[in-house]
């Protein structure tokens, strides 16, 4: 296997921080000449936020992308200058007023969609978090927090009612640290 040879490069979207879109014009290994859309993103975290009692803690909120409303694990991009672990820290308490004093433990770093997207996710795993604060979220995020039993949450996703993709992997990941697994 070989790389693809990239003969130009264009920006069609330019929206720091949230997304940048380039049009590349690559070869291809076998001389055939294409063009592919690839979206530049910052990094994102998310995190399974766990009470003393362990209830995960979840945000539902409107999803333009889907047209639906969608509950999951709080999470968003890492900011300049910030580490992945204090990002989460951040959009914990942002998205819900919960903090811990434990360090957040990660779960795994993931590609999103490599097809036609640069960035990571990373997942993490939030222990015996409380309610310190009030939410103080962006003028965009409008979100109803929701506490619940860790097992309802694992019966709401394979019901397909709690569908996100990363707060789903996030579930059995969680699973699996509790198993011993990881």
């Amino acid at each position: 296997m070989e790389k693809w040879t990239v003969l130009s490069c264009e920006y069609v979207i330019d929206n720091p921080p949230y997304l940048r879109t380039r049009r590349d014009r690559c070869r291809l290994p076998g001389g055939q000449v294409i063009e592919i859309y690839v979206h530049e993103y910052t990094h994102w975290v998310n995190a399974v936020v766990l009470t003393p009692e362990l209830k995960v803690v979840l945000v539902e909120q409107y999803r333009h992308g889907t047209g639906r409303f969608s509950i999951e694990t709080p999470g968003g991009m890492v900011e300049f200058n910030e580490s992945p672990a204090e990002a989460i820290v951040r959009e914990v308490g942002e998205e819900t007023g919960y903090q811990s004093e434990r360090t957040p433990v990660a779960l795994g770093e993931f590609f999103p969609n490599p097809a036609n997207s640069d960035n990571l996710v990373t997942t993490f795993l939030i222990l015996d978090a409380k309610l310190v604060m009030a939410p103080h979220r962006d003028s965009t995020e409008d979100m109803v927090v929701k506490v619940l039993a860790f097992d309802e949450w694992g019966t709401m996703i394979r019901r397909g009612e709690a569908p996100q993709m990363f707060s789903t992997l996030g579930y059995f990941l969680a699973k699996d640290y509790f198993a011993g697994k990881l």
